[in-house]
């Protein structure tokens, strides 16, 4: 037994720093089950008696017995949630973004994850395609919820020639399985023209209505397309009519679920609204944003933060020559946003739209914009300043996808570059220099 649920610190004043428990120490058990991801840990740990091994860098082993009749959390933390490597998605999906990456970048860009741990620490989409009758009773055990599921069709025929995957036809077995433990699901459909939009679209909307009330909501969103699809399965962008016609039938289906579940349930993202020269539904259209984070209501939801923060009020900083960079999607509403928040307070700034070059083909999320074009198309401009997403770079390090860092795009500029969170109060007072 040799698992990494490795120490990485101890809270101070918490119940494992009582017991002694160390950095690099390895917690082996709780109550005879084998630690083996975060999962296991976070779950056992909660119960009101708790057996727990430890291992200490020696190598002997010490078995600590507690109470713990409120829940408390322990104090341990841990570098890597997973304690292993994260599953390896064993798919070849027609649409997969990762296999359209140009060469040259950094290796932890091309990992294809797909597991199920993942969608319960960081909402990541899942297929079910590794996982076993066993893994989905574990998470049902564990009441792991919501787990985010990358549906795409329920014409099980379709679903495993668009995920290359005979595991693919598992999906609806499973996912019934987690509503009879009431199991929380959110699910996506990445659509593709001429596959599983139209009649295909229609169907699968029908038949996801049997996992409602368990089911919370449902988003399509159109493929992205890169310029590096070489040989890869062909597949076209969505035109302003294609747009108009899936919405169309989102709407549609909005209706029937609105009158039969008291709720939307689907939402199609904000590109398909941008392509078909739509507005952007008002903020409770969304009902409570289910999901944001797939570019399901992004915009409206940052036009009525922005609207409320300049409620309050602020003090203003020295007005500087700035510059707001962002995509060809969101290009327009970041305009609008500055004018709203120039009329309440003096600013100088100048959006600018970048064309996202590195990837070419049709990408034109802010999000995906590297950091040679951000000096490419700024080159030569005079200003002081620059605003950028911070959905830009790396999480956990100011990098563009590129490898370019924040402190080389400033050098290259000759400008301070302020990357700013995704919500409206860091918009209104990152703008004007509070």
């Amino acid at each position: 037994m040799r698992y990494c649920a490795r120490v990485d610190s101890i809270e101070p004043g918490s119940i494992a720093e009582e017991l002694g428990i160390e950095k690099g120490d390895i917690i082996c058990r709780i109550n005879d089950t084998d630690i083996v991801d975060f999962l296991d840990y976070q779950f056992l740990s909660t119960e009101e008696e708790i057996v727990l091994l430890v291992e200490k860098a020696s190598g002997e082993q010490i078995e600590f017995e507690i109470v713990n009749e409120a829940g408390e959390d322990l104090g341990i933390r841990f570098a890597n949630m997973l304690f292993d490597s994260p599953k390896r998605c064993r798919n070849q999906c027609i649409f997969c973004f990762i296999d359209q990456l140009p060469r040259g970048m950094r290796d932890s860009l091309y990992f294809k994850d797909d597991d199920s741990r993942l969608s319960f620490l960081y909402g990541n989409y899942v297929t079910f395609t590794n996982m076993r009758e066993e893994d989905i009773n574990r998470l049902i055990r564990y009441r792991i919820s919501p787990i985010n599921v990358s549906i795409h069709t329920t014409n099980l025929d379709l679903r495993e020639k668009m995920l290359h995957n005979k595991n693919a036809r598992n999906v609806l077995q499973y996912c019934r399985m987690l509503k009879e433990n009431h199991i929380s699901m959110n699910m996506q459909i990445v659509l593709c023209k001429g596959i599983n939009d139209s009649f295909e679209l229609e169907k699968t909307l029908f038949d996801l209505s049997e996992f409602v009330p368990e089911l919370e909501s449902v988003s399509v969103v159109p493929v992205g397309l890169t310029a590096y699809r070489y040989g890869l399965f062909p597949l076209e962008p969505f035109t302003p009519q294609d747009a108009e016609k899936v919405l169309s039938q989102i709407e549609a289906w909005q209706k029937k679920y609105k009158k039969l579940y008291g709720t939307r349930l689907v939402y199609a993202s904000d590109e398909f609204y941008i392509l078909a020269g739509r507005s952007i539904p008002r903020a409770e259209e969304y009902e409570d944003f289910p999901q944001i984070e797939n570019g399901v209501g992004m915009l409206s939801n940052l036009e009525d933060e922005v609207m409320q923060a300049l409620e309050k009020p602020y003090r203003p900083g020295e007005v500087k020559k700035t510059v707001i960079a962002t995509g060809e999607l969101a290009y327009p509403y970041i305009r609008e946003l500055v004018d709203r928040v120039a009329a309440y307070y003096p600013v100088w700034a100048e959006v600018v739209m970048i064309k996202n070059n590195f990837f070419g083909g049709g990408v034109s999320v802010a999000g995906l914009l590297c950091g040679q074009d951000l000096i490419n198309q700024l080159s030569g401009k005079q200003f002081e300043r620059l605003l950028i997403t911070k959905s830009m770079l790396k999480a956990d390090e100011d990098i563009f996808l590129d490898d370019i860092t924040v402190e080389e795009l400033e050098q290259k500029l000759g400008v301070t570059c302020e990357p700013v969170a995704n919500d409206g109060t860091s918009f209104v007072k990152a703008l004007i220099n509070a």
